[in-house]
């Protein structure tokens, strides 16, 4: 099976011209003979650019070579633009599987008996199909209400699938490692690790439905039970009684896709309105919750145009999410702060004191280098300014000094690069840095101003409140302790004093002792036998009185 799979691999690489890849200097002779052999697969795709056949070449090897694609085509610091810009065409629609296959896969996931008692209408043609999974629809009976729900359910032997195939992706980023020339900088292995990590997460749709279950809940207003929820980010509701690690039944939503920019107009939405919300979504969940759904492609994201003058985002499959701890979010809101006011000493010294690139980077030529990449994009008007661009500028230029790949930061990345993506397709005016620097600026401020102090002694209350009775002991054995402690250090440093003095004496009377015995032999030999043998004894006793403890 492996062995079939590696075989169709290559015959599409070289049927797709992606051979080409290869420096010829880099091939084995053997390689390099055979190219001209009869058997050697030729490029069917001449008319088409590199960055279209490697792109092509993905979509013929199936759903797990496509989201490897996707995930590819946000680390713009590892392709050239335009690989990155043919890989973010790949769409995520895979032909279905049979949809009986897939109501039995739920049946057997649910309960027979439990599925019957509170499933109807299912569904058998899947609503949207997926690299990994698909949807199917349905009713949802609980206490005499209805609700209309959708189930989404993985691909049958989908881990099997992608297990074989990251093996073999992990043997190809070994021979890129190894044989291209930018090898090293590309870090194939690491890429394929990571995807590896990703993928592996998005099998278990319970840890999605926690996901969703988090987000929904921080975007809500008051009780989860009074269901309010505001009116800038809304998450399906999850039935997670009824979900599994292969079956995931949430609420169905009715939105217009995001990328429908036609729709969207035809209903007068608010579409400046729309975009800043967008932003606002995606800053205050890096910023104030610190959870972040990390894969808002338009695949994912949806419009509530019921009322077109205030339009709500929706948000669906959270499989992919992100999380920053308290350092990376402050630096971060630091540097964009920075970054703003075009201070690029203080970007390039939070990088240093961050951690990101090595202590021992120079913070002069890092700000050189820095304002290198920055100062001409912010000749251009703020309107026309990429601020993902700029956060991709910025990290390719952290990592030639050394800055090593932050997982975190790379989700975060790409989610920026989404928002914005978006924000602009809805509103091109959309001015992004006026909109998030606010923003930004008021978080700094809340977290380092006299609130910020508050809020920590608020939320360090009930340590101290159930500490408070054990004070006065802690205090006692601490004076106790402290008394005791000081007591030995004393008489240590007596000791050690007294040493000391028995030390410079001893050496002293050595001193003293071998000199006089040096006279007594200078005496001896000029025949001054009497006054010889005076400065002998008076030596002797130097020397005793040296050796004494």
């Amino acid at each position: 099976m492996r062995i079939q799979r590696l075989y169709k691999i290559l015959k599409t690489f070289l049927q797709y011209g992606l051979d080409e890849l290869v420096p010829k200097k880099m091939l084995p002779w053997y390689a390099k003979l055979a190219r001209f052999s009869l058997f050697w697969l030729r490029n069917k795709h001449q008319n088409e650019s590199t960055a279209q056949r490697f792109r092509l070449a993905i979509e013929t090897l199936g759903p797990v070579f496509i989201k490897f694609g996707q995930m590819l085509s946000t680390r713009r610091d590892l392709l050239p633009p335009d690989f990155s810009n043919e890989l973010a065409l790949l769409q995520d629609k895979v032909t279905p599987y049979d949809g009986e296959q897939a109501k039995q896969l739920i049946i057997r996931a649910i309960g027979e008996e439990r599925f019957n008692q509170h499933f109807t209408d299912f569904n058998s043609t899947p609503l949207a199909s997926a690299s990994i999974a698909q949807v199917h629809t349905a009713t949802l009976n609980i206490d005499d209400t209805q609700h209309d729900i959708v189930i989404k359910v993985l691909r049958p032997n989908i881990r099997e699938i992608i297990l074989a195939d990251i093996k073999v992706m992990s043997l190809f980023a070994g021979i890129v490692a190894r044989w291209l020339p930018d090898g090293k900088r590309l870090r194939p292995v690491e890429v394929v690790e990571e995807y590896r990590k990703t993928i592996i997460d998005e099998l278990d749709l319970n840890r999605e439905g926690a996901n969703a279950i988090q987000l929904r809940r921080n975007f809500s207003q008051g009780t989860p039970e009074s269901k309010k929820y505001d009116h800038v980010l809304y998450v399906p509701e999850i039935y997670s009684e009824f979900s599994h690690k292969n079956v995931l039944v949430m609420e169905r939503i009715y939105g217009i896709g995001v990328g429908e920019i036609d729709e969207l107009q035809r209903r007068n939405v608010n579409m400046k309105l729309l975009a800043e919300r967008g932003v606002e979504v995606f800053f205050t969940q890096v910023f104030r919750d610190s959870f972040f759904h990390a894969d808002m492609h338009p695949g994912n994201v949806f419009v509530d145009a019921t009322n077109p003058d205030d339009p709500t985002w929706i948000a669906i499959d959270c499989g992919i999410v992100g999380t920053l701890n308290k350092e990376d979010k402050r630096y971060l809101a630091e540097n964009f702060v920075a970054f703003f006011n075009r201070d690029y000493r203080k970007v390039a010294q939070l990088h240093v004191d961050s951690g990101w690139v090595p202590k021992n980077t120079s913070v002069d030529e890092f700000e050189f280098a820095i304002r290198t990449v920055c100062e001409p994009i912010f000749n251009k008007p703020l309107a026309e300014i990429s601020f993902g661009q700029v956060l991709v500028n910025l990290f390719n230029t952290a990592r030639r000094f050394n800055m090593e790949v932050q997982p975190q930061l790379v989700l975060l990345q790409k989610t920026l690069l989404y928002i914005e993506g978006l924000g602009r397709q809805l509103y091109p005016q959309l001015d992004l840095w006026q909109t998030a620097k606010p923003f930004l600026e008021n978080w700094v401020k809340e977290q380092m101003g006299v609130k910020a102090v508050f809020k920590k002694i608020k939320d360090n209350l009930p340590f101290w409140n159930e500490k408070l009775p054990e004070m006065p002991d802690l205090l006692y054995d601490y004076l106790t302790t402290g008394k005791h402690h000081h007591q030995q250090q004393s008489e240590l440093l007596t000791q050690l004093a007294n040493q000391n003095q028995r030390q410079q004496r001893n050496i002293i009377f050595s001193v003293l002792g071998v000199g006089f015995l040096v006279v007594s032999s200078v005496l001896y030999s000029q025949q001054q036998i009497m006054i010889a043998g005076v400065c002998a004894a008076i030596s002797a006793l130097f020397m005793l009185s040296s050796l004494r403890k």
